[in-house]
């Protein structure tokens, strides 16, 4: 079946020889306007918000932009698309056959909605089932075609928010004949590749398996149930202290910067990362001013004058 191919360098507005940094920022931009806790469209921002995101799970990883690139700089947005033999998420090992013919995708097609991914990057990267079901370990059915029992997997975007506090998502799953719907409950605290059962939803009384990933978030990292943020510092706020404002995924809080902060510091802020047992880790950045005024070189120069503080000592 074919689906919408995503020119995923032109959703993040970055040309195909863009740097990993030049992703990056183009993704951390658009975020921050189209994330749905900020935009005064939230239904049309919740679109524009899984596109950037998809586009950077993919982008953002080695793998899977080269995989993403094989394809070549020729598609155009909007165009249908198969992929290749053998390409993507599919059978894996033997291939198997129906009626004396080899079966392709076509005849095991599914499709998924509601999970914050296209139908496109499922056909590249998603895992669409796991198992036997096939009677033969090499693949090879041994009777003629019946619906077997298989496990089917896909993936599910999850954002951050739902992360930390818990969700229900629908899903539906699109089979050859016909579609389900499933109300999925996301608990708070899920980390990056856990996997949610659906008993008995796949095919053929198989489960369905939804392999979660973390959507991207402009302001943090994910290491296990905790979130880092770098906090940029002026020089003199690292050298005397500071209170300063740090975005939580409940609202922006205050913490203080010790006196003598180093580059590379990190701060706990305890209980503001997922789920029950996360923190958030604010690792701090200091930044030197690119441009500094006549008035304030004679202020660094006056400093470097009277400081008796030697780095590399």
């Amino acid at each position: 079946m074919a689906v919408q191919y995503k020119d995923y360098y032109q959703s993040l507005g970055v040309p195909r020889t863009a740097t990993d940094a030049e992703i990056k920022k183009a993704f951390r931009k658009l975020a921050r306007e189209f994330h749905p806790d900020v935009a005064k469209d939230k239904k049309k921002a919740e679109e524009k918000f899984k596109e950037i995101n998809e586009a950077y799970e993919v982008l953002s990883d080695k793998d899977k932009r080269r995989k993403y690139d094989e394809l070549g700089a020729n598609w155009k947005s909007g165009a249908d698309f198969r992929p290749p033999p053998g390409y993507g998420g599919g059978f894996g090992g033997g291939q198997p056959f129906r009626g004396g013919r080899p079966m392709s995708s076509e005849d095991f097609q599914t499709h998924f909605g509601g999970t914050g991914f296209s139908d496109f990057f499922e056909q590249l990267f998603g895992s669409r089932m796991r198992g036997g079901g096939f009677g033969a370990q090499n693949g090879f059915a041994e009777e003629p075609y019946s619906q077997p029992s298989r496990d089917i997997e896909g993936d599910i975007m999850v954002t951050l928010e739902e992360a930390r506090r818990g969700s229900v998502r629908t899903v539906t799953v699109r089979h050859q004949n016909h579609a389900d719907s499933h109300q999925v409950k996301i608990p708070a605290g899920i980390t990056e590749g856990q996997k949610l059962r659906i008993s008995g939803r796949g095919e053929g009384g198989g489960d369905l398996y939804l392999r979660v990933r973390l959507a991207k978030h402009p302001d943090f990292e994910v290491d296990g149930h905790n979130l880092i943020h770098e906090l940029e510092l002026a020089p003199w706020e690292a050298a005397l202290g500071a209170e300063i404002s740090v975005p939580t995924l409940d609202g922006k809080v205050n913490i203080k910067i010790p006196a003598g902060t180093a580059s590379g510091q990190k701060l706990r802020v305890r209980g503001h990362g997922l789920g029950k047992t996360g923190d958030l880790l604010v690792t701090t950045k200091i930044v030197v001013p690119g441009k500094i005024s006549d008035g304030q070189r004679k202020l660094w120069e006056q400093l470097a004058h009277e400081s008796h503080f030697d780095p590399r000592s």
